[in-house]
């Protein structure tokens, strides 16, 4: 029997990435009841975690106390203060890095994520590939809590029942009437991005379809006018950017049938709540372990190798190289559109 009993998982950023810790955390709280999890990430994060047993958030002030050197001492102080018995680096970065060595050197038991970046490296590398397939980010989450004690099965996912939608929601999406697919068409970077061109073709047709209602979803003002602009006085679309806060997004997402996304944070949110995703990929690739959560492989629409090999080309999507800024052109919209109908 463990003496672990309270564990303290750290996930500072990106929002992909944090949503990527939900449902390995709904599998460890299911399988381990007694164990008490504290998820220290950002405030914004914290909807991701609402409503799982025995997990509670910390919220960290990376603007305010926890800013710099000195805060990162703080974030120390404030974390030791929980009393926790260890210590799951899932992040496993600068700053998470000085707090699981500060809680080692006072006796806690710690383990981190391994990132795998040797074979992440030689997956994307131009010259002596490996292509083939790296285990799951999830997986690699379940690998650090082993080292704690606590294997985790993630074959049997545990999601959230639908999200009943507030009165503000239903406001802004109408009832539910027809299947609801939503389209997430940005990326942090142009490499993972469909062409804004293309998928407007994508969502032509699909809003042609009777059955069918279209969600954009997108963050930012500049998103928000592209997203307005996609949108062009349609009914059957809806522009959700701009008009809900988190939680309320996540009741739209936790409704959709499907969820249509780039290699992004919302297909992640989709998936830790139990949504079908098809995901669109452009300079990364499903192997590198970022698929989301419970997705078959047949959910991931992908560029042409054939004429593009050097794909994919980077793990993150931050590196362009020459004369790929193309790739995603290579997807047309009509396999895009009968990979929704195969699946929504």
């Amino acid at each position: 029997m463990s003496k672990i009993k309270h564990i303290l998982v750290i996930r500072l950023s990106a929002m992909g990435d944090v949503a990527m810790v939900a449902p390995v955390l709904r599998a460890f709280v299911s399988q381990y009841p007694d164990v008490k999890i504290t998820v220290v990430s950002r405030p914004f994060f914290k909807p991701f975690f609402s409503g799982i047993p025995n997990v509670v958030f910390f919220d960290v002030d990376l603007h305010g106390r926890h800013k710099g050197p000195k805060g990162l001492l703080r974030l120390f102080w404030d974390l030791r203060n929980l009393k926790a018995d260890a210590v799951a680096d899932l992040h496993n970065a600068i700053r998470s890095k000085v707090i699981r060595k500060l809680f080692g050197l006072i006796g806690k038991k710690v383990v981190y994520m391994d990132k795998g970046r040797k074979e992440k490296e030689a997956l994307t590398r131009a010259e002596n590939k490996i292509f083939q397939p790296l285990l799951s980010t999830f997986e690699r989450h379940a690998l650090a809590f082993k080292k704690l004690g606590f294997p985790i099965d993630l074959n049997h996912p545990v999601f959230p029942p639908k999200a009943i939608l507030s009165e503000t929601t239903l406001q802004v999406t109408g009832s539910k009437q027809e299947k609801w697919i939503g389209i997430a068409p940005f990326a942090q970077y142009d490499t993972k991005m469909y062409p804004l061109d293309l998928m407007q073709q994508v969502v032509d047709e699909l809003a042609k379809k009777s059955n069918y209602k279209l969600f954009l979803f997108g963050g930012g003002q500049d998103e928000v006018e592209q997203l307005q602009a996609m949108q062009n006085g349609n009914p059957a679309i809806v522009v959700i950017a701009g008009k809900l806060k988190l939680p309320q997004e996540m009741e739209v997402i936790s409704n959709l049938d499907l969820m249509v996304s780039m290699d992004s944070g919302n297909g992640h949110i989709a998936a830790m709540l139990g949504v079908k995703v098809v995901t669109i990929w452009g300079a990364t690739h499903p192997y590198a372990g970022f698929t989301p959560f419970n997705q078959p492989l047949e959910n991931s629409v992908l560029p042409d190798r054939e004429k593009y090999p050097l794909l994919p080309t980077s793990v993150y999507g931050n590196k362009l190289v020459e004369g790929y800024e193309d790739a995603m052109r290579t997807i047309h919209p009509e396999q895009i559109i009968a990979k929704i109908e195969s699946i929504g």
